[in-house]
């Protein structure tokens, strides 16, 4: 081969991988590597400090018998370097959530207190300069201690247990809502607060006249600007009604509560039954977006879209539409058996020409039985997260394009390395996943395979899908130069500078890792 023919393979490559580079325009940077003191711990918040730093809190565990002994505060500057630590040493409690506002953090637990014989809702806060919490209970609840008191899991909420209560945050954490359901005797109350992060409560609802022909499973919430409207979507389970074994027990509904009282709508048509739905503005438009079956089971036919009067709640503008062949050929090939279900909402981003990018994933949980050391037999539960769902829909609710990414993952712990992320920018969303596979299978119509690999090493790949639903992908980092797994499903995303900060750790290693999309 001549020099001539050596320069042109040479420039061709360079090109290649230019044009490569460029469809995807991403950059990562690695924080330095730490050691921390505690094996086993789970990340449940990570927050911006307000000084262009973070802040993570982690729950973590210590024992022959690993048991949760309290939390861990890590402090990070700008530049991913580690600044302080504080272990606040409490046990017992449920932890609910955390977050970072004015210059102080704040921890909300649910807590037993024998004394008076309540669940209180308990939140330690203190300034993120100089840790030293306080403790202040912002809600007692009278009831008799229960199992499993806070629902963690909406597919599985136990409605006969005495007292059952959840906590919603909307996506932009402005504030935060706690339902409170308590049955004793003839005695069946439901009330409702929304709080702001200031810990004031803003609203006080009564809702116990719904409960008695309905149970409520609520899912998700989004509340007006100035917070003197909560709109909450969830299932309502009926009551004293007898089903058929394949019928399902619930319908969706809409509540909107204010200090002036409540409303309730539902949205079921004959021969339409809506699955997870989500509500959101859009401007000032009230949408709630979804899926929808078009039997009584858990199949799911396509995506739905209601436009919602926020005053009334009158239901102005409702789609359905089927999933399209595109997506059906992504997800299926050319099976014949083919069923959609288990979709969860992951995000949902509303460009500026109003149309609408949303993600969901393909999740569920299995149960079985295996035996233990000492002979006995223990009930494991699996947690599956499956293919990706991404769509986009004009600002007056019709498909422009939904695509499906298959993947599989399955996990019996922590959940913050499984799953994935997304981004939505110029009208392009990026998703991140971690996987053990080396490359993805680039299948015939554009379809994209990633097969669950065996190494416990982690590469971390990026997917794009354009404005007109087109997919690339590149590898981002190898297990060679991220040595550290990547909780790929719990970053710290800032809009303002198009990044997302993704905390990575492996045992007593750690460190943090900024993504910037250009």
């Amino acid at each position: 081969m001549t020099l001539r023919n050596n320069l042109i393979l040479i420039f061709l490559f360079v090109a290649v991988c230019s044009l490569r580079a460029q469809e995807i325009p991403i950059r990562h940077a690695f924080g330095e590597k730490y050691n921390d003191r505690y094996k086993y711990s789970n990340l449940l918040t990570i927050s911006d400090d307000g000084q262009e730093g973070f802040i993570l809190i982690r729950a973590y565990f210590t024992g022959i018998i690993l048991k949760p002994r309290g939390y861990y505060i890590e402090s990070y500057n700008k530049n991913l370097e580690l600044t302080s630590e504080f272990n606040y040493k409490l046990d017992g409690g449920n932890f609910i959530n955390g977050y970072v506002r004015n210059g102080q953090i704040y921890m909300l637990f649910l807590t037993y207190n024998y004394v008076s014989r309540s669940y209180d809702y308990v939140v330690h806060r203190s300034p993120q300069s100089e840790i030293n919490f306080t403790v202040e209970t912002i809600l007692s609840i009278p009831s008799e201690e229960v199992n499993e008191p806070l629902d963690r899991n909406y597919y599985n909420r136990n409605f006969t247990s005495g007292f059952t209560t959840s906590v919603l945050f909307d996506d932009q954490k402005s504030a935060f809502l706690i339902s409170a359901h308590f049955k004793k005797g003839k005695s069946n109350q439901h009330f409702i607060y929304l709080y702001n992060l200031a810990l004031k409560k803003l609203i006080s609802h009564d809702f116990s006249a719904e409960v008695e022909e309905k149970n409520y499973s609520f899912e998700n919430v989004v509340f007006s600007t100035d917070l003197e409207h909560a709109y909450i979507v969830g299932k309502a389970y009926f009551k004293k009604k007898r089903f058929e074994v394949d019928e399902r027990k619930f319908q969706y509904e809409m509540i909107e509560i204010s200090n002036a009282g409540g409303k309730t709508q539902t949205f079921d048509d004959p021969g339409k039954y809506s699955e997870a739905l989500k509500p959101i503005f859009n401007g000032s438009k009230l949408i709630c977006l979804g899926f929808f079956a078009d039997r009584k089971d858990n199949r799911y036919n396509g995506l739905s879209y209601f436009e919602v009067d926020p005053n009334s709640l009158e239901i102005k503008t409702k789609k359905y539409n089927p999933f399209s062949e595109q997506f059906m050929m992504d997800k299926f090939g050319r099976e014949d058996d083919k069923e959609v279900k288990n979709l969860v909402f992951k995000n949902i981003t509303v460009n500026p020409d109003g149309s609408i990018l949303y993600n969901a994933e393909e999740y569920f949980v299995t149960t079985s039985v295996q035996p233990n050391s000492s002979g006995g037999r223990l009930q494991i539960e699996r947690f599956h997260h499956n293919d990706i769902v991404s769509a986009k829909l004009s600002g007056t609710g019709d498909v422009l394009w939904i695509r499906n990414i298959n993947k599989s993952e399955v996990t019996q712990g922590d959940g913050a390395y499984a799953s994935y992320c997304s981004y939505a920018k110029d009208g392009n969303t990026y998703f991140f996943i971690s996987t053990a596979a080396e490359n993805p299978q680039l299948l015939p119509g554009e379809r994209l395979l990633f097969k669950q690999g065996l190494s416990r090493n982690r590469n971390v790949f990026v997917i794009k899908l354009d404005q007109d639903g087109h997919i690339s992908y590149e590898k981002m980092m190898d297990d060679k130069e991220a040595r550290l797994p990547l909780m790929v499903s719990t970053p710290l995303i800032n809009s303002a500078t198009n990044e997302l900060l993704f905390y990575a750790k492996r045992g007593t290693k750690k460190q943090l890792v900024r993504v910037s999309i250009d």
